[in-house]
């Protein structure tokens, strides 16, 4: 059984609006995970510490420590995979979470289908952490990490190697945006954090290149980017 589907799964919930844990304490269970509670940003903490659950649903204004605090405290001690559900949908606003540590956004509200398919590409994503998977592939894209190699339905893919660190960067995040700066940083380095041009004209070569595959690389507009996960 998949870490996505596992029974035993448990999910922390760290929002103090009562009908959003009505909401969702229900449509988690029915998905066969258990469901922890918590009303504000300290009972949160200390129950992702005692409890150590498998993800984090988090709700960015709770009424004693603002979601980014908390998401910059939480990483002091955990890498539980963190999905933020709020009210708040300004691009500053996501930047900041995606920054502290957020592996997710999704605005309220929200259906709880895509909900769903977020957790489980989370779940997924931490069940691959150490096992040194060298592959990954998402429809008619295969990637091989250690040949440093793309193929689109079999056939080589003729990427540069600034276009395959930018697909294997994604890829290796499937499901996760990763923010400007973030991939900028990580491809060409400190002094270009906010050289946005130079990421845009190679994400738009490489969508040229995968064709209709291209719908696998999603833009968040105004954040970054995200490589669809193969159940997306």
């Amino acid at each position: 059984m998949s870490a996505a589907a596992r029974p035993e799964a448990r999910i922390l919930v760290i929002d103090d609006e009562a009908q959003i844990h009505r909401f969702l304490a229900p449509a988690l269970g029915a998905s066969g995970y258990v469901v922890l509670r918590a009303l504000n940003g300290r009972e949160g903490l200390r129950m992702a510490a005692e409890e150590s659950p498998d993800l984090v649903l988090l709700d960015l204004g709770l009424p004693d420590l603002d979601g980014t605090a908390l998401l910059g405290e939480l990483r002091a001690f955990s890498e539980v995979p963190v999905i933020v559900l709020s009210a708040r949908d300004r691009e500053a606003d996501k930047i900041a979470a995606f920054d502290a540590g957020a592996d997710d956004y999704v605005e309220k509200p929200f259906g709880v289908g895509e909900l769903l398919a977020r957790i489980r590409a989370a779940l997924r994503r931490r069940s691959k952490d150490g096992t040194g998977a060298e592959t990954f592939t998402a429809g008619p894209l295969e990637i091989d990490f250690a040949r440093h190699e793309a193929r689109l339905d079999g056939a080589p893919l003729p990427l540069t190697k600034r276009e395959f660190a930018l697909l294997a960067l994604l890829a290796r995040h499937e499901g996760r945006v990763l923010t400007h700066r973030q991939i900028l940083i990580a491809l060409w380095g400190p002094a270009h954090a906010e050289d946005v041009a130079y990421l845009r004209v190679t994400v738009w070569q490489l969508r040229r290149k995968l064709g209709a595959a291209g719908r696998l690389l999603r833009n968040e507009p105004g954040v970054g980017y995200r490589l669809l996960s193969p159940a997306e």
